[in-house]
C-alpha cells in the first residue's frame, strides 16, 4: 500500500475498470471495493459513505444519465447535506462510455475505425452507449462486433462481450492524457482528484 488509499464504490464493472486505471495512474491504491449493484445502490450508499469519508477517503463514479440531470445537483441531492473534502463522488458526462471514447485515437484504433467518426466533445453525446455499440458495427474487427454489438432480436442493448472487451480495452490500451482533451468531465475529476492530499 501506498498510504494513499480510497473505498471505490461504483455501479459496474466497466466503471470499476476505468476508476481502477484512473486511481493506479494517479498513485493511489483501492482498499475496499463497494457496488456493482447499479446506480440505485450507489445513492442509497452516498449519504453514509460521506460519513465515512471523515475517516477514510472514499471515491464513487456514477453516470450524469440524463442532460437534464446537472452533476453539480446529484451531488448535492445524494450527499443530503455538506460533501465531505474527502468524498470524491464524480459524475462521468453522459455515460462512463463518454470518457471510454474520449482517447480518440486510441479507441479508434481499438475498433478499426476512422477517427473522426468519433466526436472531439464526448462529453456532448447524447447516448453514450448506443453511439459506443453504432461504432463497433463499422469495426473491422469481426470478434469485436460480434462481442460489443447484440445479436438480431436480442433484448439487451450491448453484446454478450460488452463488459470484458471494454474493460479489457481500458486496462490496457486507453490513455487518459488523451482522453482528458475529449472529456471536460473526466478532466475535471482527475484536477478533483489531484487534490487528495490537500484535502
Amino acid at each position: 500500500m501506498s498510504g494513499r488509499s480510497v473505498i471505490l464504490a461504483v455501479e459496474d464493472r466497466l466503471s470499476e475498470a476505468v476508476s481502477t486505471k484512473i486511481l493506479d495512474g494517479l498513485g493511489i491504491d483501492i482498499s475496499q471495493r463497494l457496488g456493482l449493484k447499479g446506480k440505485g445502490y450507489l445513492q442509497s450508499k452516498a449519504p453514509s459513505l460521506n460519513q465515512t469519508a471523515k475517516g477514510f477517503p472514499v471515491f464513487m463514479l456514477t453516470d450524469q444519465d440524463a442532460p437534464s440531470q446537472c452533476p453539480p445537483q446529484l451531488v448535492q441531492a445524494w450527499t443530503k447535506g455538506e460533501r465531505h473534502s474527502k468524498f470524491f463522488l464524480r459524475v462521468a458526462v453522459m455515460e462512463v462510455e463518454s470518457w471510454i471514447m474520449a482517447d480518440r485515437r486510441g479507441f479508434a484504433d481499438f475498433l478499426s475505425i476512422p477517427l473522426d467518426r468519433i466526436p472531439q466533445d464526448t462529453d456532448a453525446i447524447p447516448q453514450p452507449k448506443e453511439f459506443l455499440v453504432s461504432l463497433a458495427r463499422l469495426s473491422k474487427k469481426t470478434s469485436l462486433r460480434e462481442e460489443i454489438v447484440p445479436k438480431t432480436g436480442a433484448t439487451s442493448k450491448v453484446g454478450p462481450g460488452y463488459n470484458s472487451r471494454l474493460g479489457e480495452f481500458v486496462r490496457i490500451n486507453w490513455n487518459i492524457g488523451r482522453a482528458t482533451s475529449s472529456s471536460i468531465s473526466l478532466k475535471r475529476t482527475l484536477v478533483r482528484l489531484g487534490t487528495f492530499d490537500a484535502a
